[in-house]
């Protein structure tokens, strides 16, 4: 049987590490917070499982498009924004083509772009872990079609900030596809940050992809969702797998919109618990980036299976990576034990170490 070498030689995506009854789950990137009770009993009311889903999540849109002051043919509706991402891909780059992003970011990256057939282009990180646009610009050649931004950056929680931004988009093609990763955003604090909605009118070639994953609490039922020109989003639409949007994941984004100050209130204790958090990092030694994410990142590099190992010990299960560890923000109740761990591993890191600030 001949398959593709490229994609025998590709890592399966890798899932955060499950974790035991006694331990927290921070590898993820998870809302700590359960579905709240609208959301529940929208989930229980959809039970025709015996009838596909309203194929084009008609609903869903309608409500997005005007909250976000657009048509509905200017919002896709997805599997997760990752399903989009791999629409997107699929839509505008293929074999000799080019996708150009930041390195690290989302995992998932490589394996979209090695599937639809592109090369990777991949620009490292800044010393700060923040996204080098200039670089990304320089890295553009006649066979680029796609560039891809993740603000907030997962796994380094860094921002782009709107005026770098700006610039990058003006510098920049106009032919070329940019897909602003937003995956994070209702988690920035950072007025300064890049906020793609309010940028869709002045790029055509701009789209803004979100999810309700992350701070609505959805992972479970994968629904995320573009913002873009009605052009590019029906050529990603041309791409999907028909009816992959189930009617309760549907169902559960809309009653999530409906008690958005609710879950919005939950947002914020999460920000408020990841800035606590990180201030006391830094306190203790640790160099590592303002945070604006629902995740902290440790840089750990050379010593992140150690310090993986260690943190596992304690009953934190975390997301190892080659160049460090990402920390999910999680119960409150997984602080006072993650703190405690951190202060011994910071401390035993080697003298000069990057994640260390202490002399």
């Amino acid at each position: 049987m001949r398959l593709r070498p490229e994609i025998i030689a590709l890592p399966a995506y890798r899932q955060g590490k499950a974790a035991a009854a006694s331990a927290f789950k921070l590898s993820s990137n998870e809302n700590p917070f359960g579905p709240l009770p609208g959301v529940i009993a929208a989930v229980g009311a959809e039970t025709a499982y015996n009838r596909y889903p309203d194929a084009s999540a008609s609903e869903l849109r309608e409500r997005l498009a005007a909250r976000y002051g657009r048509s509905a043919d200017e919002v896709h509706v997805g599997s997760g924004s990752v399903a989009l991402l791999s629409q997107l891909i699929l839509a505008a780059a293929g074999p000799g083509d080019e996708v150009v992003y930041s390195w690290r970011s989302f995992e998932a990256y490589p394996s979209l772009v090695t599937v639809a057939g592109a090369t990777s282009v991949q620009v490292p990180n800044r010393p700060d872990h923040g996204h080098d646009l200039a670089a990304m610009a320089a890295a553009i050649t006649d066979r680029t079609r796609v560039l891809i931004v993740c603000s907030p950056n997962n796994p380094t929680g860094t921002i782009v900030r709107a005026a770098e931004f700006e610039a990058f988009m003006d510098a920049i093609p106009s032919t070329l596809l940019v897909i602003l990763d937003e995956a994070y955003a209702e988690f920035v604090t950072d007025p300064d940050a890049v906020r793609g909605v309010s940028l869709l009118g002045r790029y055509p070639n701009l789209v803004v992809l979100r999810t309700f994953s992350k701070a609505y609490g959805l992972a479970g039922l994968r629904v995320g969702y573009g913002l873009g020109p009605v052009a590019i989003l029906d050529a990603a639409r041309a791409t999907a797998i028909p009816l992959s949007v189930t009617g309760v994941a549907s169902a559960a984004a809309i009653a999530s919109l409906d008690v958005d100050d609710e879950l919005m209130d939950r947002v914020r204790t999460i920000g408020i618990r990841r800035d606590t958090i990180w201030r006391a990092l830094t306190e203790q030694g640790w160099n590592t980036p303002a945070p604006q994410g629902n995740f902290i990142w440790l840089p750990t590099g050379a010593e992140t299976g150690a310090a993986a190992a260690a943190l596992g010990a304690a009953g934190l299960v975390v997301r190892p990576f080659p160049e460090g560890i990402r920390i999910s923000i999680g119960e409150e109740e997984s602080v006072e034990e993650l703190l405690r761990t951190c202060a011994d591993l910071v401390h035993n890191l080697p003298m000069g170490h990057s994640a260390r600030r202490l002399g």
